[in-house]
């Protein structure tokens, strides 16, 4: 069933389409619900659905050969999350997807989605435009991570994402900034005492 929660949801994303640009790929879309700690997506396996975050937050997560697991992204509404690993690679994901909270979806197959996309030159191009949003995300992130302090990470970071450091424990928010939760407190203080000066 098409609903126009859906299509708002869509348009923040998509740029300029009509409903009739997107009513297939409305219809091709199953709408679910993950409940705290549950996954969208696990290791090791190939799935290959693409979700869309409609309401609700969720963390991408590997795990290291010590058993540590390292938060690498936090996603919250009208953002996206799939395994780029399946989907570019073919190859079974390296990292878990889990939600932080109750988090409402929609999601598709990506092979489904492909084809949606190919039937419309206008959903095409914003499949064009998705993915040099997402290369542009990770060129951010490496930019973040060699030109920037752990401090000015923070500031990025904080800047941002202003709604989730309610929203998630502060290790998760270290481990995505690269550092630990001691220096994260540390980092927290000096800008308290910077502020106070």
């Amino acid at each position: 069933m098409i609903d126009l929660d859906q299509i708002k949801r869509i348009y923040s994303i998509a740029g300029d389409l009509n409903f009739s640009d997107v009513k297939h790929l409305l219809q091709a879309a199953g709408r679910k619900t993950f409940l705290h700690g549950e996954y969208l997506i696990e290791a090791d396996t190939l799935q290959n659905q693409v979700y869309f975050i409609y309401k609700g937050l969720v963390r991408i997560y590997a795990v290291n050969e010590r058993g540590d697991e390292i938060t690498t992204e936090l996603r919250c509404e009208n953002e996206l999350v799939a395994s780029y690993d399946v989907i570019f690679f073919d190859q079974p994901s390296r990292f878990y997807i889990q939600a932080m909270e109750k988090t409402e979806t929609f999601h598709i197959a990506y092979d489904e989605l492909q084809q949606v996309l190919e039937r419309n030159r206008k959903l095409d191009m914003n499949r064009k435009y998705i993915l040099q949003n997402l290369l542009k995300n990770a060129f951010e992130r490496i930019d973040t991570f060699t030109l920037k302090t752990p401090e000015e990470r923070y500031l990025h970071f904080l800047e941002s994402n202003p709604s989730l450091t309610n929203r998630v424990p502060d290790k998760y928010i270290a481990n995505v900034l690269g550092i630990t939760p001691v220096s994260l407190s540390r980092i927290r203080k000096r800008i308290a005492q910077k502020a106070k000066s």
